[in-house]
Parts: structure tokens; C-alpha cells; sequence
């Protein structure tokens, strides 16, 4: 981390005494005799602080920093002023100064300024790198896959991020839906506020109410204190109800409140709390049969959807098996202490191959027992769970009777293309997905073999076809 001065005073006296004294100290220090001078200086390397007079001939040190703080906001600027001009020294703090200086300068009042300045400065780095390791580790990029389905529904939460609305994600369970919701909070205005999940089907029905809204001291038996709900606890964050759909009616009723009036009543309270939380949900369930039953309320549903998301199950996307295949390797390698385990690219088909029903969460369990069981230092396939290693192959699922005389490679590969694209209903990203090649491929091939779905049929006049 640097700590380079730049000093900026047409004076050259002062900028000597600066510079000679700083240098007395340890720091690193340049000297500029005006304001342009020391923004070439800032564009050829960085600095940890601007030591600037105030009043100098052309751009003043106010225009400084002003400049300063749109092109370099991790650098601190203290001001130089004379005894007469502290008020507008003072002003400048408001538009982002660290501190001034009066002249004449006292050396133990500049040191302590400047280490107080770098200090400053240090923690606003700290905070920086904090926040960007919290966006890396929850922001969208965890969203691992680059399947057309994923990447639609990662574009969508992205858009939705920045606002406020309600967003109900849905999707079968261990698809991923709270590590979305994280990344919505992360790449919203509120991700240095709390995200608080609570899963609405893991708490028993008669604790719920009191989790969500808090309760009063002695509203029940065992409350023996004032207690915040997890609604309170996310205020001017984000909270996330995970299993939406588990949410009995009379409770739906107090969260459609909250989403309506901003407001909330504790548990044997008779006053009401005004809250700002931004809701995410989620559930696996169908709530429009739910609604159907008369299980889950109209209204409710329609501020939860506002934006609906839908995560596709793992077994739609087999093209992203391989990527997630090896970071949780990788992950799980190096927290069991076996960082030099090798996974052969030939084992890839195993996992591919698989259903995965538990979804992500299922493959992230697999690759931790797999890390663990493994019996050398390459895990080959006795090493896989007996379920992986024993299923067909798609490959093998297919039966081919070669004809005697000879078959046309290309007459084959556009029967399976016609196959794919009828089994689909001529969706062609599902039928790409399902042929384990691009759209784009499939598109090419599509247009070399005449196929279109206008025709129904391939267009046998353009290409030959399998004998009947």
C-alpha cells in the first residue's frame, strides 16, 4: 500500500519545509509548484495523500480537489489556508476534504494530521476489498453455468437488483435459490444492510410468528424479554423467505402488511413498528395450484411475483455439469487438506450422464464424499458413488442395427437432428441442450440439412434421407 505525499504549493518555501519534514519521517514525497502540475503527477502513479494550499495562481486548491475526488477517491486531500480563510478550509471539508492545516505549520500538528489521514485512508481500503470479497463470494458470478436458461434468469435478477420490487424465485430444491437471492441483495442499494433468510417450512407454526415479528415480554410462556423479529433485524436490508409456499395462511395475511403498509405488530403488542425491507421469496411448491386449494392467498401472490424467476433444474442444463463438476473439486480438495488430487477429464461423462434430482446441492455432496473416499491420488471410478458409475450411458441407450451394404454418416446425424428437434417441439435451445451441441451449431446444421418447422418435415427435395 503506498504512502507517497504529493505536496502542491507555489510557495517554495513551504513546499521545502513540507518536504524536508515529511522526509524526516519516512514518507515518500513529490512536490508540485501549482494545481495542474500535480494532476500530471497524480496520472503517472498513485498517492495516499494531497497536501494542498488553497489559494494558488489558475486552478485553486478547492478546484483540486474537487478533481481529486471524481478521479482518485481513495486519496485524502489536507488543505492549506492561512488563519483568515479557515472558513472556506472548513467548507471544503464538506465537499470531501480529510482536514487543513493553518499557516504557519507546526511539525507535530502536520504529523499528526498526516497520520491520521493514512489511517483514514487504509480503512477505506480495508472496507473496499471487505465489500468486494463479500460481492465475489455472493454476487452472480456463484451462479455457476453458462447455459442459455441459467444466463436468462442471472440477466433478469441482475435488472431487478437495483430496485426495490418483490422477487419470487422459484425453483426445485438445491437449484440454488437462496445463493440468488444473496446475489440480488449484493448487487442492490442495500447490500451493506442485513440479508436475513428464514426458511418458513423449518420453524414449527407456533414459534413462527413470533421469529418473523418478535414478540413482547410476557406475551406467551417463556418470553421473558422484548424480542426483534427477523423482519426488524433486516431493516434497510433485505429479507428472505425461503419456502414461501409453508407459510400458513393467518401469517400470509401479516406479511402482505408488511409488503402493503411497511409495518409490523409484535407478538402480544398493541403498538405497530414501521420497517423498510426489501422481501425476496422462494419455494419449490406450485403456488398457483396452491392458490387453486385455497392454500395460498390471491393477493399475497401477486406482490410476491412482481418479478418471478424460475431456476432451471440441473438435468435441463447438462452443459454446465462439467464446470460445476470441478469447482466443487477444487473447493472441496483444498478443505480436506488434499490439494494435490487429480479428477481425470474421462470420469466427466459419469456425472454428466446423471439426473442429478438433487440438483447442485446433491453435486456438492457428491464431490465432497468423492475428495474423501478417494484411495489414491487420481480418483478413478471405483472411487464414484455406485449410482454414478453403474448407469448407461446415453450412448448405450441407443441401439443401432448397421446395415450390410453400408449408411450415409451425414443421413444419420440428420435423422437425429429431426429426432431432437420433434421431441422439443422445434425448441432449439432444448434440443441443442439435448445433443449436447450450441444453438448456434445446431442452427448451421439445421439450414445445411433444409429442415424448418414451417415444412413440419424435413425438406426432402434439398437432402436425402434414411432409406425407409
Amino acid at each position: 500500500m503506498t504512502r507517497r505525499i504529493l505536496v502542491v504549493d507555489d510557495e517554495e518555501s513551504i513546499r521545502r519545509v513540507l518536504q524536508f519534514r515529511l522526509d524526516q519521517e519516512g514518507y515518500p514525497v513529490d512536490v508540485a509548484e501549482d494545481a495542474q502540475q500535480a494532476i500530471e503527477f497524480l496520472n503517472r502513479q498513485p498517492y495516499a495523500l494531497v497536501i494542498s494550499d488553497v489559494r494558488m495562481p489558475g486552478m485553486s486548491g478547492i478546484d483540486l480537489l474537487h478533481k481529486i475526488r471524481a478521479a482518485y477517491p481513495a486519496t485524502e486531500v489536507v488543505l492549506l489556508t492561512a488563519f483568515g480563510a479557515i472558513e472556506s478550509a472548513v467548507a471544503a471539508m464538506k465537499q470531501g476534504a480529510f482536514d487543513y492545516l493553518t499557516k504557519p505549520i507546526e511539525a507535530d500538528e502536520l504529523f499528526l494530521v498526516v497520520q491520521r489521514a493514512l489511517e483514514r485512508r487504509a480503512l477505506t481500503l480495508e472496507v473496499q476489498s471487505l465489500r468486494a470479497a463479500f460481492e465475489r463470494k455472493y454476487g452472480f458470478e456463484n451462479m455457476l453455468g453458462q447455459s442459455p436458461s441459467l444466463l436468462e434468469v442471472i440477466d433478469s435478477a441482475s435488472r431487478a437488483a437495483p430496485s426495490d420490487v418483490t422477487i419470487l424465485i422459484r425453483g426445485e430444491t438445491g437449484t440454488g435459490k437462496e445463493v440468488l437471492a444473496k446475489a440480488i441483495h449484493a448487487a442492490s442499494p442495500r447490500k451493506d444492510r442485513p440479508f436475513v433468510p428464514i426458511n418458513c417450512g423449518a420453524i414449527p407454526k407456533e414459534l413462527l410468528e413470533s421469529e418473523l415479528f418478535g414478540h413482547v415480554k410476557g406475551s406467551f410462556t417463556g418470553a421473558v424479554a422484548h424480542k426483534k423479529g427477523k423482519v426488524e433485524s433486516a431493516e434497510g436490508g433485505t429479507l428472505f423467505l425461503d419456502e414461501i409456499g409453508e407459510l400458513p395462511l393467518d401469517l400470509q395475511v401479516k406479511i402482505l402488511r408488511v409488503l402493503q403498509e411497511r409495518e409490523i405488530q409484535r407478538v402480544g403488542g398493541l403498538e405497530t413498528t414501521k420497517v423498510n425491507v426489501r422481501v425476496i421469496t422462494a419455494t419449490h411448491r406450485n403456488l398457483q395450484a396452491m392458490m387453486d386449494d385455497g392454500l395460498f392467498r390471491n393477493d399475497l401472490y401477486y406482490r410476491l411475483a412482481v418479478i418471478p424467476l424460475e431456476i432451471p433444474p440441473l438435468r435441463e442444463r447438462p452443459e454446465d455439469v462439467p464446470e460445476l463438476v470441478f469447482h466443487f473439486f477444487s473447493k472441496a480438495k483444498h478443505r480436506m487438506g488434499r490439494p494435490d488430487l487429480i479428477l481425470p477429464d474421462e470420469l466427466l461423462a459419469y456425472f454428466s450422464a446423471y439426473r442429478w434430482p438433487g440438483n447442485v446441492r446433491e453435486l456438492e455432496n457428491v464431490m465432497e464424499r468423492v475428495v474423501v473416499m478417494a484411495r489414491g491420488n487420481e480418483i478413478t471410478v471405483m472411487d464414484l458413488p455406485r449410482y454414478l458409475r453403474e448407469q448407461p450411458s446415453p450412448v448405450e441407450a441407443i441401439r443401432l442395427e448397421l446395415p450390410a451394404k453400408g449408411i450415409s454418416l451425414e443421413a444419420v446425424e440428420r435423422e437425429l437432428i429431426v429426432l431432437a428437434v420433434k421431441r422439443f417441439d422445434w425448441n432449439q435451445t432444448q434440443a441443442a441442450q439435448y445433443l449436447d451441441i450450441s444453438r448456434k451449431t445446431l442452427i448451421y446444421r439445421m439450414e445445411k440439412f433444409g429442415l424448418a418447422k414451417e415444412s413440419g418435415m424435413p425438406d426432402e427435395k434439398k437432402t436425402g434421407g434414411l432409406s425407409k
